[in-house]
């Protein structure tokens, strides 16, 4: 039974107060790991293979896609952190070994997603156009970037409730079931992405649309299999006897406080995220694409730290819950040294390989000169991105998300629009201080994340 299965791994630990081998440390932490950073990395890689798809059809399309990004994971803000609670709630639970309280959170959560969707969905589509025009569309982009959100967002239920459960299911210690829902889905988005973008094989050819149409068809195929996974009577998250809908002042109680503070963590993000957009937006559209196609490949190396970032969660909010400060400070240690040796594989890629990976996307001049640069920029901020995404991840399991919220306003609100600004304009470097100023957010954020789990109060928190 998998139940029993993941018992073993996410028990394995051996007495209360006894420490594991160093190789069964790093067995249980790969073994949660491996999954998450593979499902991380094809939702990059995708992303990747979508703007690819999408260049065929010229560099405008690049940008009016680009151009939908902040918009669309603003209206997910709210989900994002819900599923920080979520995955934190589950693995404390997980710890403490009480399964009914940890399908209620998941039940409960259900439920609060499914009304603030329907509402966040209906504004996005009405506002589409609007809010285009907020995030620096030009004419030759305009339309394509409206259209392209309105498809997206009309379909974001689906979405949504996958990544609901799926943050339970990666709290639980299941990270499998959460890679194997993106596989599926990517796979499905990338087959009608080649149908719909450019019309084969008798599909109608919908341009920038018909990649908004694929990317929807593959969150349905992922939200069918996310909701079969939780009615399997042998896993620790199943609602097959949940459907009941109750809530309790204990969990309520511990969403609304971790979740708080990881939505205020998500509107800084978002605030920084957007203006940082505009004022690149601002540089026309070359400039755009050029730095739509480096964002595609830096999220490739943040999928790695993002996917350490899922095990430290549920490994350090497990451990938490079995009373075992010790062991959360260790397998934190153990997934930032896994991510440093990530962090090196990439460097190295982005140095050797920068102008032909560049070259999948365009090979217009322009674009290429910046693409060499950025690359070379990437090699040094991979390492800081994939730190702090850990360190973060740590400090989100124990339930200390105030603090990285805290840092969010600090670094990405404040710090990587304002010297972004200040280096693109004043000081006239263009999308080379853009990138600047990128560099110094992750900076920031990579000094203060380690100080606070160097400092180990994080692992104080109740939950």
């Amino acid at each position: 039974m998998q139940f029993f299965k993941a018992e073993k791994l996410l028990h394995g630990m051996g007495r209360l107060g006894e420490i594991p081998s160093e190789q069964k440390i790093f067995k249980t932490t790969f073994d949660i790991a491996w999954p998450s950073i593979l499902e991380s990395f094809l939702i990059s890689l995708v992303g990747m293979v979508d703007t690819v798809m999408v260049s065929s059809l010229g560099s405008y399309a690049i940008a009016a896609v680009g151009l939908t990004t902040q918009p669309k994971f603003i209206a997910l803000a709210v989900f994002l952190s819900l599923n920080v609670a979520i995955s934190a709630i589950v693995a404390r639970r997980r710890g403490e070994g009480d399964r009914e309280s940890a399908n209620k959170v998941l039940m409960q959560a259900l439920a609060i997603s499914v009304v603030l969707t329907v509402i966040i969905s209906a504004a996005s589509v009405v506002f589409a156009d609007p809010i285009i025009h907020l995030c620096g569309s030009a004419p030759d982009t305009h339309k394509d970037a409206v259209g392209y959100l309105r498809i997206i967002q009309g379909g974001m239920i689906f979405n949504v409730l996958s990544m609901v459960i799926n943050a339970a299911q990666r709290g639980a210690g299941n990270t499998k079931i959460a890679m194997r829902t993106n596989i599926v889905s990517n796979g499905v988005n990338i087959v009608f992405n080649y149908l719909l973008i450019g019309g084969h094989f008798g599909f109608p050819k919908l341009g920038v649309q018909g990649a908004a149409i694929a990317t929807v068809l593959g969150s349905i195929c992922a939200c069918a299999m996310s909701i079969f996974s939780v009615l399997h009577p042998d896993q620790f998250i199943c609602l097959r006897h949940h459907f009941t809908l109750s809530f309790d002042k204990r969990n309520i109680s511990a969403i609304v406080n971790i979740g708080s503070s990881t939505l205020a963590e998500q509107v800084f993000l978002r605030i920084g995220f957007l203006i940082y957009a505009i004022l690149v937006a601002k540089l026309g559209t070359t400039a755009f694409a050029a730095h739509q196609i480096g964002m595609n490949i830096m999220n490739i190396s943040f999928s790695f730290g993002d996917g350490l970032s899922v095990a430290a969660i549920a490994l350090v909010g497990r451990s938490l819950g079995e009373k075992r400060q010790d062991m959360a400070k260790i397998y934190g240690g153990v997934c930032q040294r896994m991510g440093v040796v990530f962090s090196l594989m990439l460097s190295i890629i982005c140095v050797v390989l920068g102008k032909p990976i560049f070259m999948l996307f365009s090979r217009e001049k322009a674009i290429l000169n910046y693409g060499e640069m950025i690359m070379v920029l990437m090699a040094a901020i991979t390492f800081l991105q994939i730190a702090q995404v850990v360190f973060s991840g740590c400090l989100r399991g124990a339930g200390d998300t105030k603090f990285t919220a805290f840092v969010s306003l600090i670094s990405v609100t404040c710090i990587r629009p304002g010297l972004g600004y200040l280096f693109c304009y004043p000081l006239g470097l263009g999308l080379l201080g853009a990138w600047l100023g990128l560099a110094f957010d992750q900076l920031v954020r990579f000094f203060l994340t380690w100080l606070r789990f160097k400092s180990g109060k994080w692992t104080t928190y109740k939950v």
